[in-house]
């Protein structure tokens, strides 16, 4: 019995322990679901139920105590509620009094709200009326301001106006009526005013068309004012470098240029313009209005691009270019200041259009000029015009072209021309040295073209080594030099210098120097005029380093960089052979002259019985030639010259004496003969020699002078009046004595000089013994050089 009781214990307690379990399961919230699964999968369900039966049991008992203990509470809180629902009743019956109170007096005004309310509807159609009526009286003023804008041309504001016509329109015009006779005329309207507008504009194109021309030359004017400037300072610089060079310190320059504004000297209104530009885009319609001006535009350009045939080029090019100017500097403002009225392309296109005219019509004019002036005025505005067009943006590469392919064109006519004038300044010449009678002219004539050989300034009058043509050609050479710098400047060429020299050694070979050719070559001239050509020649050729420094100072370059030797001119070289080819015609002139004197074989007896120790009239008359020839020579021609002459004239005498000893019209001759020979042979000889000194060549030619030249002559005779000629035959004393000599010649003239009956030794009965001798050396001298022939 213990046993058992004591196992139900066990069995209570175990009980007691899993109804704890389930307890603390449902009081801490926690799933009972798989408790409860686990009961009824071990078919126990007895078990679960008895323990919930235990959490049931334990719960009420937990109420009974909680309601135990706030039981007083509760008695007290229903009190309460028993005292208000005391007090609910007495508001309620307040509340009662009150509302039938109000009802009494609110009937009135109930009658009175449903009046008001019957009003309200009345009101608001009465208002709306008045609303309606306001809209359409603003409406309607809108319309008769906008009227009055376009009467009095105020189309912006009109535009303006009729944009709140249009709001209007679309939302506070009821009345139908009146809102779709608005919508019929503003479209009307609008179109009016674009038709204004553009009647404006085309007013405007007008008249900036015909003021194109004065503003295209007031723009080339500012050009023609900068290169001014520009050659001011050129001009400064070039003195200052004069200075420098000479010594005289440095040459402070300034050039006080004023900037002046575009806008203050190019003044053109576009007012027009803008007005239109801000219309259109406010109707917007910009696109339309921008191809409508382009084209108009256009259309002017072709117009002014075409030339009239009734007028020269040259009288009317500066019109035509500074119309063209004037266009384009209008719608480079245009292309500026509109806000794209003009995009970059359309106004590129309109200059190549222009370019392309202009170019194809300045290679047909040039192509038919036949004056460097007019050609050089037409290129230089075209350089004034290009210059102010690309200050604006505009590419003229294309019409410098075209200037630097005529370039070939304008020196032909320049040298043309140059030409003509160096031939009648050559023609008037007088071929006498200039007299110069004060010192201006001097300056004018020979300073200004370097042409002096001593600083010094000399005493007046002073006769010059030149005559007038020289003075007057370095003037055409010093005028074709500026007129080829002024083509050439403002162009494509880089180093104008070069092309310039090109062009100057062009003008000196082919026009100077060939018409001094001509000149010397012509065959109608006489000894003094060669001379003089000869002297003029001499000082060409030292000028010619002034026309080289002439043109660097007028291309802008250092003097100093064509002081060098090798930047000389090829027509430096090409004179001096032209001055020796002078010389050589001189001395052949001279020659000819010397031979109208020297006729011996005719003029002179051969066989006389007599000697004259006055000497023959021809020796006599050649010295008064060759003085003739010589004193002016000494005073005109160089040192060299001079001596070159003599030489030339002195050679050419020996050379006919020697000949008429030769000559087949001299059978024989006797001693008499050589000895008269011998004595013209002295004249000439002390003549030569007193020329010599007397000239000064003796100072600079010590190995000789003049009467060296007449050595064949000299050693002919002395060998034909030697006393012993067979001496000659002795190699160190012909050497010696007769190395001017030719063999042969000597012995066709040992030839002919025979005894004769009148007796060159005279009779055989008078001869002596030293004649006789003298003939055997003789003989034996002519059977030797027989025996060398």
């Amino acid at each position: 019995m213990d046993v058992k009781t004591k196992r139900r214990g066990v069995m209570e307690n175990g009980d007691a322990g899993e109804d704890m379990v389930l307890a603390n399961l449902i009081a801490n919230g926690d799933d009972v679901g798989p408790l409860v699964r686990l009961a009824f999968e071990m078919g126990r369900p007895e078990g679960l139920l008895h323990q919930l039966t235990y959490v049931v049991k334990q719960k009420e008992t937990e109420i009974e105590e909680m309601c135990q203990t706030h039981y007083e509470e509760f008695i007290l809180a229903v009190d309460e509620l028993r005292g208000v629902l005391v007090d609910a009743e007495e508001l309620k019956s307040e509340l009662q009094s009150d509302n039938f109170k109000l009802q009494q007096v609110g009937s009135a005004l109930l009658a009175k709200l449903e009046e008001l309310l019957e009003s309200y509807p009345v009101r608001k159609n009465v208002t709306e009326a008045i609303e309606m009526s306001k809209n359409c009286i603003q409406v309607l003023e809108l319309c008769v301001k906008c009227n009055s804008h376009i009467s009095e041309g105020q189309f912006y504001s009109a535009l303006k106006t009729l944009d709140l016509i249009e709001k209007s329109c679309t939302q506070n015009i009821p009345a139908k009526a009146l809102k779709m006779v608005i919508e019929r005329r503003i479209p009307v309207i609008k179109l009016h005013i674009e038709e204004k507008v553009c009647s404006q504009v085309n007013e405007w194109i007008v008249e900036i068309r015909s003021s194109a021309k004065n503003i295209g030359q007031t723009a080339i004017g500012r050009a023609v004012t900068v290169r001014q400037g520009d050659k001011e300072i050129l001009e400064q610089q070039r003195k200052a470098e004069e200075q420098s060079i000479s010594g005289l310190g440095d040459l402070a320059y300034t050039l006080d240029a004023e900037e002046v504004e575009e806008d203050s000297v190019l003044q053109f209104d576009l007012t027009p313009l803008y007005r239109a530009c801000h219309i259109h885009d406010c109707l917007g319609i910009r696109e339309k209005f921008r191809e409508y001006y382009y084209t108009n535009r256009l259309l002017q350009l072709n117009s002014d691009l075409e030339i009239s045939s009734a007028q020269p080029f040259v009288e009317s090019y500066q019109t035509f270019f500074a119309q063209i100017a004037g266009f384009f500097i209008v719608e480079e403002r245009v292309l500026r200041t509109t806000g794209g009225l003009l995009v970059a392309e359309q106004v590129e296109t309109m200059w190549e259009t222009a370019v392309a005219k202009m170019t194809s019509l300045l290679e047909e004019q040039f192509s038919c000029m036949e004056s460097a002036p007019h050609l050089l005025l037409v290129k230089d505005y075209v350089t004034l015009f290009g210059s102010t067009l690309r200050q604006y943006g505009y590419e003229i590469g294309t019409l410098l072209d075209v200037l630097d392919s005529s370039c070939d064109k304008y020196h032909l006519l320049l040298l043309e021309e140059c030409r003509q004038q160096t031939v009648d300044v050559f023609g008037n010449d007088s071929y006498n040295q200039m007299e110069i009678k004060k010192e201006s002219d001097y300056e004018n004539i020979v300073l200004s073209f370097n042409l002096q050989t001593s600083d010094i300034m000399p005493a007046f009058p002073y006769i010059a080594p030149f005559s007038s043509m020289v003075p007057d050609a370095c003037h055409i050479v010093r005028s074709f030099i500026k007129g080829s710098v002024d083509y050439l400047s403002y162009g494509i060429h880089t180093n104008v210098f070069d092309v310039v020299r090109k062009y100057l050694d062009k003008f000196l070979i082919d026009v100077l120097n060939v018409t001094l050719l001509e000149k010397i070559n012509g065959g109608n001239i006489t000894v003094p005029q060669l001379m003089q050509i000869a002297a003029n020649i001499a000082v060409f050729e030292r000028a010619c380093d002034f026309f080289l420094r002439h043109a660097a100072q007028l291309c802008g370059i250092p003097v100093r960089s064509v002081e060098r030797p090798q930047a000389t001119l090829t027509a430096k070289v090409i004179l001096k052979t032209s001055k020796d080819a002078a010389y050589i015609a001189l001395m052949s002139l001279v020659n000819t002259k010397i031979d109208e004197f020297m006729t011996l074989t005719e003029s002179i007896n051969w066989t006389p019985e007599e000697t004259n120790e006055n000497g023959h009239d021809y020796i006599h008359e050649v010295i008064i030639c060759l003085g003739s020839i010589m004193s002016p020579a000494q005073q005109i021609l160089p040192l060299d010259a001079v001596y070159r002459v003599g030489i030339g004239a002195f050679e050419h005498v020996s050379n006919s004496i020697v000949a008429a000893f030769s000559s087949d019209s001299v059978k024989r001759f006797n001693a008499n003969a050589v000895i008269n020979i011998e004595y013209d042979l002295h004249f000439i000889e002390n003549f030569a020699e007193e020329r010599f000194y007397s000239a000064g060549l003796g100072e600079i030619y010590n190995e000789g002078s003049f009467k060296n030249c007449l050595v064949e002559a000299r050693q002919l005779v002395n060998l034909l009046l030697s006393s012993q000629p067979e001496n000659f035959l002795n190699a160190d004393i012909w050497d010696k004595n007769c190395y001017a000599l030719e063999i042969k010649k000597v012995a066709a003239i040992l030839d002919k000089f025979k005894d004769s009956p009148d007796g060159i030794f005279g009779s055989l009965a008078n001869k002596t013994a030293k004649q006789s001798a003298r003939k055997k050396s003789m003989d034996v001298l002519k059977k030797r050089l027989k025996g060398f022939n």
